[in-house]
């Protein structure tokens, strides 16, 4: 299968439309050479909407004051392959919140793009997206080290989701001491510094 087989397989997917109760949008975004590799959880109802990932309060959030770029670097394919545990919005609970992504996608789709992806640089975002891709270790200790995936490095970040507060309150440190050497990493693969 090429590459842009396997982006044809993920846009016509439908496999969770009679567990979500509506169409699924497959949302990704990149290309086979681009530089970093970014995994989330799933899109949020916003991105579901306008089919663009990370358009919204979590995505200005890790753009804008994490990463500190315009969305021009951030969207540009050559620098980033965007994609998720749930390519798909997976819908609301009972209690308005998201449901979680089913991990039946990331088995079925993102498993093969983590093969056909030559990237530098994996980003993973959220403890749902670190806990499939690193089931040994505890989240904590992940955002706090650098990692290897796939013989390439990989840095692990909280998500950040406007409600995750409590998180942040816990962990200073990570404002404090390691976004600065995230930013660095992600700033040195773009060839931004």
């Amino acid at each position: 299968m090429t590459f842009e087989e396997l982006k044809e397989q993920i846009v016509a997917c439908e496999a969770c439309k009679a567990k979500f109760g509506f169409t699924p949008t497959p949302i990704f975004h990149g290309k086979e050479q681009s530089k970093i590799f970014q995994i989330s959880q799933a899109p949020s109802h916003n991105v579901h909407l306008t089919k663009k990932p990370f358009n919204d309060q979590t995505g200005a959030k890790l753009k804008y004051k994490w990463y500190n770029i315009t969305d021009d670097v951030f969207y540009d394919e050559d620098n980033f392959y965007i994609t998720a545990l749930s390519h798909c919005f997976p819908g609301k609970n009972a209690r308005g919140g998201d449901n979680s992504p089913p991990l039946s996608c990331a088995k079925k789709w993102l498993v093969k793009e983590l093969e056909m992806v030559n990237n530098r640089l994996f980003v993973i975002i959220g403890a749902k997206a670190a806990q499939f891709l690193f089931p040994q270790d505890r989240f904590e200790d992940l955002v706090f080290k650098n990692s290897t995936l796939h013989q390439k490095p990989a840095i692990v970040l909280p998500h950040p989701s406007p409600l995750n507060v409590k998180w942040f309150k816990d962990h200073p440190q990570f404002e404090e001491k390691r976004l600065p050497e995230i930013r660095e990493m992600i700033w040195s693969v773009l060839e931004l510094a």
